[in-house]
């Protein structure tokens, strides 16, 4: 897997040979200090588009990962990303979090998104971290970020353990409960939908991402799943059926937990319940991740 600094007037023949650069981060917890190190770097996904990623580590050895897979139009650099970053830190465990494509600092446009083609950079992340030399690794996906998770996890037999936020099962649903019927129909019609983060202009997105939602529904790949799964949802999420999860930890034949927060949205946005969805997730990592 070629990996790809992020200078600015390189060429990817320079960047594939130049270290990756290094900088040293400060946490603060309790009175106590923790030192870890956040390398930004890109690598290269199977279809030949750039992934930016960080790769945040503990201070000392450690051979335990949590890769983290960011939501719909959102980035690596989100509140939980960053948050569980912190947690997992605190513990001795390592996090890989990336862009994924037409998302952040990555390759784009958004518009030509599937969930194909994140499916393969979660895989692609996956098997770099491997190759870095971690040997106990963890998957959390948040959203759209959990569909990704989820059917990466089913056709892996090498991750100690998953972990998802408010995830997407079928997305394909999600986005007829979301938008309507008329919605759907002038979506097909001009490639592109509404503002879902609530913006006034509509977002370029080709139909055929939808197209591709209904080939990729998780319930039944998620039963080949192989390692212990937490889901963590609020009973006010807004955007993904509650239904979706329910049904998806009856599909699921593992060690499995189920979280629904009373009162808590999608984002999760009291500080209470932002709080303890992190905590659950991040003590759900460091459980398996550290057997």
């Amino acid at each position: 897997m070629t990996l790809w600094e992020s200078h600015p007037g390189r060429t990817l023949h320079d960047a594939e040979n130049s270290p990756i650069p290094s900088h040293p981060l400060t946490c603060h917890t309790n009175s106590v200090t923790i030192r870890t190190m956040e390398s930004l770097f890109s690598f290269m996904d199977p279809s030949g588009h750039r992934v930016a990623s960080a790769l945040t580590s503990p201070d000392g050895d450690t051979d335990k990962i949590a890769v983290l897979c960011h939501g719909f139009l959102s980035s690596k650099d989100s509140s939980t990303n960053k948050t569980l970053t912190r947690l997992l830190s605190e513990r001795g465990i390592a996090t890989f979090r990336f862009d994924f494509f037409g998302h952040g600092e990555s390759d784009g446009p958004f518009e030509q998104i599937t969930n194909r083609l994140a499916v393969e950079q979660a895989q692609a992340a996956i098997d770099l971290v491997r190759q870095k030399g971690y040997r106990r690794i963890g998957l959390m996906g948040s959203s759209f970020g959990g569909l990704v998770a989820t059917l990466a996890a089913a056709s892996r037999t090498d991750l100690a353990c998953l972990a998802l936020k408010c995830p997407v099962v079928d997305f394909a649903e999600e986005l007829r409960l979301e938008f309507g019927e008329a919605e759907m129909a002038k979506w097909e019609s001009t490639d592109t939908v509404p503002n879902i983060m609530g913006g006034l202009d509509r977002i370029a997105l080709r139909y055929a991402f939808y197209e591709d939602c209904l080939q990729r529904i998780a319930y039944e790949p998620a039963r080949s799943i192989t390692v212990p799964t937490l889901i963590v949802q609020g009973d006010r999420d807004e955007h993904i059926p509650l239904h979706q999860s329910q049904r998806l930890y009856e599909a699921l034949q593992v060690k499995k937990r189920m979280e629904i927060l009373s009162g808590a949205d999608h984002q999760f946005t009291k500080d209470d319940d932002f709080k303890r969805m992190t905590t659950l997730i991040a003590d759900w990592l460091t459980t398996h991740l550290t057997e």
